[in-house]
């Protein structure tokens, strides 16, 4: 009797802890995929919406690790520890690198008490007073040393695990390398971000492995779903539906009003539909717009100029294109 073999099922991987984590999860229930983890001490769940999917939770430099290796087929971590441990095999591709969290940078520190940083015209010529290979500690051996190199300059990375900021003023080194977001654990230790020391900017974002988007079956229909919703939501997050009554003799006449303000012409254009009045008044319309939020003060005082009245404001979910252009730009890499 021939056994049924079943199909490995399509792995996402998420971090695990800490407040990258909280986003992620914040993230994926804001686009529409909630995460369904009945036992929080289980370090695996479900999408509902997607039951093609499992999801793991790893730590972020993991999660770079097993899509690169391939044990995992998609993965949300920061770009940070994507540049750093991307290997060279090639099989890691990067799918999404916005998904707006988790925002941070890669940077040099240094002393507060190095009052004379800013008289020296940069890092090169800082490191050419030390007579000796600059002394960093890092976390980031692969980026800080790639970076260092570009400025020609000497040194000898000590890799920590643990905390960093403690590093020069102990004495075993002379600056750090390490994530910076709002600045405040450096002050907290009395250390300053270099101004030409910025290694790598970083925030979350979706990678893929290569050779699973090829062979693995369903993989690459689950890139488009998590594509689709993922820049549906982001180009929806920060625009609002608008609907008004207007008057006018014809949809095409309101629509010439529309067009000529700034900001109520909508995407490609307004909708404008009759309105069925109980008077049997022919020159109603109902206008729909979608605009900025930032815009919306501004959106909703043209309206008014130009007769709107009865304006109702309801803000989007999605906003899907024809096609999601990194979709697009997966395919050409899988070509290449």
């Amino acid at each position: 009797m021939t056994q049924s073999i079943e199909p490995t099922p399509i792995r996402l991987s998420l971090p695990s802890k800490g407040r990258l984590a909280e986003d992620c999860l914040d993230f994926l229930a804001e686009a529409g995929l909630k995460i369904y983890k009945p036992n929080p001490r289980q370090y695996e769940a479900t999408i509902p919406v997607l039951p093609g999917l499992t999801v793991l939770f790893q730590r972020p430099a993991d999660i770079v690790v097993s899509v690169r290796d391939g044990s995992v087929d998609f993965g949300i971590t920061g770009i940070d520890v994507i540049e750093e441990r991307k290997g060279e095999n090639g099989h890691l591709l990067i799918l999404h690198d916005d998904l707006g969290f988790g925002a941070c940078s890669l940077r040099l520190a240094v002393p507060e008490s190095w009052t004379d940083i800013n008289d020296v015209p940069g890092l090169a010529a800082f490191a050419a007073t030390l007579n000796r290979p600059l002394r960093v500690a890092t976390k980031y051996p692969n980026l800080t040393e790639a970076f260092l190199a570009k400025f020609g300059i000497q040194s000898t990375l000590i890799y920590a695990e643990g905390t960093l900021e403690t590093a020069p003023s102990i004495g075993y080194a002379d600056m750090i390398s390490d994530l910076v977001s709002s600045g405040q654990t450096l002050r907290d230790n009395r250390l300053k971000p270099l101004v030409d020391g910025l290694i790598q900017a970083s925030q979350s974002a979706l990678i893929a492995n290569k050779q699973s988007l090829k062979s693995k079956p369903g993989s690459l229909q689950m890139a488009r779903t998590l594509l689709e919703y993922f820049e549906a939501h982001l180009r929806a997050e920060d625009s609002l539906h608008i609907f008004a009554n207007m008057r006018g003799p014809s949809p095409e006449a309101i629509a010439e009003q529309l067009f000529a303000q700034p900001t109520i012409g909508g995407l490609q254009g307004p909708t404008v539909s009759r309105v069925v009045t109980r008077d049997q008044d022919p020159n109603w319309y109902a206008v729909n717009i979608i605009v900025r939020r930032s815009q919306l003060f501004q959106a909703i005082t043209e309206l008014r100029e130009i007769g709107g009245s009865g304006v109702v404001v309801v803000p989007v979910s999605y906003i899907f294109e024809e096609e999601p252009p990194r979709y697009s730009a997966m395919l050409k890499a899988l070509a290449e």
